[in-house]
């Protein structure tokens, strides 16, 4: 399964970066992991490795493994469009990161959890792949048999701002997606650009 099971805080000090959500460990130690510290001296880093850098932030931001990351850049590259906006809209529209941008789950990586294990629904229909890139139009919503699981509804009670590219309706529990977002929609700190001069080496 693409899935990160290392330690969390290492990557977000990494890249300096929140990437799984608010983190005690990247506020009191903004600086890179190591065992020299703040005190390390750091080599400039060559363009390739900021080109790797970013790349390797959007992974772990969507929790995609190489080979589907690179099959995901492929089929931005085959549509019509700036390629680097297209590759975040893909991104966004993997059901994992919907559930999550809905509100139903607190992490994609919970959201994930949650498709896994059967709690959603496509327009109707049970999903149990992460991966499943959804289109717009289709009602993202929760199984009537999960609705009461205390994980989904203290995910919905708190959740704060909706997203214009997609549409709640509270009394059903079920979501829309309206549309693909533009890059302005998304508030992923990626820098999509160097991704696509990475991969078109």
């Amino acid at each position: 399964m693409a899935r990160y099971r290392g330690p969390k805080s290492k990557i977000a000090r990494k890249f300096r970066e929140p990437i799984f959500g608010p983190d005690n460990a990247l506020e009191k130690k903004n600086y890179p992991p190591g065992m020299h510290g703040p005190n390390k001296r750091r080599r400039k880093e060559s363009e390739y490795g900021i080109q790797l850098m970013e790349k390797q932030k959007a992974k772990y931001t969507y929790g995609i493994l190489e080979r589907q990351f690179r099959n995901t850049f492929k089929e931005a590259v085959r549509r019509k469009g700036v390629t680097g906006e297209i590759l975040l809209q893909l991104c966004e529209s993997r059901l994992d990161n919907i559930v999550f941008r809905l509100g139903i789950a607190p992490t994609r990586r919970a959201a994930r959890q949650f498709v896994s294990h059967r709690h959603i629904l496509v327009n109707g229909e049970i999903v149990n792949i992460p991966s499943y890139l959804v289109k717009p139009g289709a009602i993202i919503g929760v199984r009537e048999k999960s609705k009461s699981l205390e994980a989904i509804t203290d995910s919905l009670a708190g959740k704060g701002t909706r997203l214009a590219w997609l549409e709640w309706d509270e009394e059903k529990q079920a979501g829309k997606f309206l549309q693909y977002p533009t890059r302005e929609e998304i508030p992923e700190n990626i820098k999509e650009q160097l991704i696509v001069e990475l991969y078109s080496k």
